[in-house]
């Protein structure tokens, strides 16, 4: 009976070492979120408008081969509805959407509608997708050297 009682003070014991280590990886990851709040803010400085037009923009595939054929040159939409199996109308809302999104320039010579990429947008958000690499890279650095401080002591006191 002595002894199953050490055995449920030391499980005590042990599962109340495991929730301070718990408590204290927990602060660190809320500290971590905090910081990364305040940095956020400081990282947005793009229009939120023109990031969200350009990445609904490039959800869809179709768009993303549009201008994928728009990046070897100018072409009118007649040539950009070829390879899609879709209308020419289909075609239409989607060249609409990459132009708001100020993804394409459209020039009209009479009936002719000819189609430019503008890259701007995507080098806004490839800037702003960069941005957060380097925020989360470095995160996920402080992360691992604070994992790997705490699991050195952990080590040591094992093999005493």
């Amino acid at each position: 009976m002595a002894s199953s009682h050490c055995r449920a003070v030391a499980a005590q014991s042990s599962v109340r070492s495991r929730l301070y280590g718990f408590k204290r990886t927990l602060k660190f990851f809320i500290c971590t979120a905090v910081g990364s709040i305040l940095l956020l803010n400081q990282v947005v400085k793009y229009s939120s408008r023109t990031l969200n037009r350009t990445f609904a923009a490039l959800a869809d595939p179709t768009r993303r081969r549009i201008l994928a054929h728009l990046a070897r040159g100018d072409t009118c939409v007649t040539h950009l509805a070829k390879p899609h199996a879709m209308s020419l109308p289909a075609v239409s809302k989607h060249l609409r959407v990459l132009e708001k999104a100020g993804l394409l320039r459209r020039r009209r010579y009479g009936r002719v509608h000819e189609m430019r990429l503008d890259a701007k947008p995507l080098q806004q958000a490839a800037q702003w997708v960069e941005e957060y690499r380097k925020f989360w890279q470095g995160s996920l650095d402080r992360l691992a050297e604070y994992l790997e401080k705490e699991n050195r002591p952990s080590e040591k006191r094992k093999t005493k």
